[in-house]
């Protein structure tokens, strides 16, 4: 438990020193774009495949809405990952499964802001009891999805 009492404070420090970081809500990250919906969306997907890793699924929420007569400002999801990341948490807690592959939202709010949201992985590995033989790769993972992030949405 130690292991995530240190990774949270991290994390704390981190997003304190981020200055784009807009809220966290229970593991959730969410951090404002200087771009617009379609164009966070092209960034963030280049990134992620830059980092070599696999898009699994893109789910345009807004087409769907859209696609039975009801309205939805621009939320867009992708679903992204790899075994070689997500295995080792899984091994350490099965249910983990049900928050891997990573996933990131794009958004846009009723002011028009873009913001990208995705879940922390060290929040999700507390959330599992994921233990310390999976430290490596929570750190991997939060190190990675913090560049994308970061390349996705600043200028």
């Amino acid at each position: 438990m130690r292991l995530f009492t240190l990774i949270g404070i991290f994390a704390l420090v981190a997003t304190c020193f981020w200055e784009t970081q807009a809220m966290a809500t229970d593991g959730l990250i969410t951090i404002k774009s200087s771009f617009g919906p379609q164009d966070t969306m092209t960034r963030l997907e280049t990134e992620v495949k830059a980092k070599g890793l696999t898009v699994f699924a893109h789910v345009d929420h807004a087409a769907g809405a859209a696609a039975v007569g009801m309205n939805l400002r621009p939320t867009d999801l992708l679903i992204f990952g790899n075994a070689k990341g997500g295995t080792p948490l899984m091994q350490q807690a099965q249910t983990i499964g049900i928050d891997l592959p990573l996933k990131a939202l794009v958004w846009q709010d009723e002011q028009g802001t873009t913001w990208l949201s995705y879940n922390d992985p060290a929040y999700l590995a507390g959330r599992h009891g994921v233990g310390e033989p999976a430290r490596t790769a929570i750190g991997a993972m939060t190190a990675a999805l913090h560049a994308i992030a970061t390349k996705a949405t600043a200028r």
